[in-house]
């Protein structure tokens, strides 16, 4: 009986991707490929302190009532201070039908120590 309950749950398929941030700065230096929207969900202090030029902010708790300024068929890559707020915006936005997300692996932290040593750590 517990196999059958397992076999009739729904099941996602997640998308989403994990990208380094030398990667990204790659992708972003490509100027023959689409420039990915860069959706930062840190805390609007955190985004005060510096972040990657052209990211959109929307905090993580305001992702849900603010879908609607996120196009489904954008790359997205998704961004937060370690990449643990941002995996998880990620893996909500792939249930919302959102089809090509990235995560970006260490976020901000990691740019700022691989990237670019002038954006502040915090």
């Amino acid at each position: 009986a517990g196999a059958r309950r397992w076999r009739n749950r729904p099941h996602f398929l997640l998308l989403m991707q994990q990208i380094g941030v030398r990667q990204l700065a790659d992708w972003l230096a490509d100027d023959s490929r689409r420039r990915p929207v860069l959706l930062d969900v840190r805390e609007t202090w955190e985004f005060a302190l510096g972040g990657l030029p052209g990211s959109q902010h929307i905090p993580m708790h305001l992702i849900p009532q603010r879908l609607a300024e996120l196009n489904r068929d954008d790359e997205i890559v998704a961004i937060c201070h370690h990449g643990g707020r941002s995996m998880q915006v990620a893996m909500f936005l792939e249930r919302q039908g959102f089809s090509t997300l990235f995560n970006l692996s260490g976020g901000i932290d990691a740019w700022a120590c691989e990237v670019d040593p002038n954006l502040p750590r915090y």
